[in-house]
């Protein structure tokens, strides 16, 4: 049997060292349709600040498959890769929801308000089956319920096929599965170091800005120079750990800045219009 080749699009992009765009947009089959003609390489269906309802999010993963579209990229895998934000924080620690999430599909999990070494390590081992102590790999232990029935369906791969991929990268050379924490508040910098150091398996670090300047007393002041200086250290902190960074809040009139600071996964304005993009990506409505 031929080598399938790799099906998260996201991963692709960024193993090659490229970056990667996705919009966040709400999980509704308008909006998967819409998504699915864009030139973006991935979407994050919003979960947390909107409801959670896995239905509508089984059928959006659905609408982003386009027949015509997989035939002529001979690919299993939709063009424009799914991932989630779901709605607990960390602190929460409702893996149920990841795996319910992981199970219908989904190629990578954001986890907001991830803050400390044992909320990551929470959020890694619900993206990942349990294995034996001896295993290669076991840490972070695996803490996800086996049901990969519906997911390998909708992946096109065999249950087999699925478990060796189902697994977080790039912990995982192999792995389809990303499990990006967002780093948005003031403990989460300071603690930040230590939970890259002592927690594989986290695929990216996403700034949350909004919560972040929230915290530090300028609400939405993006441009102030305290919460610029504070991104700074997180950029800084990914850097030396070798970790994506990804920028919340990307349109034509920041998108040069930002790549230049470093920052790899970047997250333009919802997709509204359908057909498509233009090849060089739409930013905010700019081409």
């Amino acid at each position: 049997m031929a080598e399938i080749p790799r099906l998260n699009g996201v991963i692709k992009t960024l193993a090659e060292k490229k970056p990667v765009f996705l919009p966040f947009q709400p999980p509704t089959i308008e909006a998967a349709i819409s998504i699915a003609a864009s030139n973006y390489d991935g979407v994050v269906f919003e979960m947390e600040h909107g409801i959670y309802d896995i239905s509508s999010l089984r059928n959006a993963l659905q609408y982003m498959l386009n027949r015509q579209q997989l035939v002529e990229g001979g690919t299993l895998a939709p063009k424009v890769t799914p991932f989630v934000r779901i709605p607990p924080n960390g602190i929460e620690k409702n893996s149920w929801i990841a795996k319910q999430v992981l199970d219908i599909g989904i190629y990578g999990i954001i986890w907001p308000h991830c803050s400390t070494i044992e909320e990551a390590l929470n959020a890694v081992g619900a993206c990942r089956y349990p294995r034996r102590e001896e295993a290669p790999l076991y840490n972070p232990p695996g803490i996800r319920g086996d049901a990969p029935g519906n997911a390998a369906r909708y992946w096109g791969i065999s249950n087999p096929e699925y478990y060796k991929r189902a697994d977080v990268w790039p912990l995982a050379e192999n792995g389809e599965v990303m499990c990006v924490i967002m780093c948005e508040e003031l403990r989460a910098i300071k603690n930040l170091p230590k939970m890259l150091e002592e927690v594989p398996g986290i695929g990216a670090v996403l700034i949350g800005e909004g919560d972040l300047s929230q915290e530090m007393g300028i609400p939405r002041q993006y441009d102030h120079p305290a919460l610029r200086s504070a991104m700074g250290d997180i950029i800084a902190i990914c850097k030396a750990h070798g970790v994506t960074v990804g920028h919340p809040h990307v349109d034509g009139d920041n998108v040069e800045r930002v790549l230049s600071e470093g920052y790899t996964w970047l997250m333009p304005a919802a997709v509204t219009t359908h057909p498509g993009l233009t090849k060089g990506r739409q930013l905010s409505g700019r081409a």
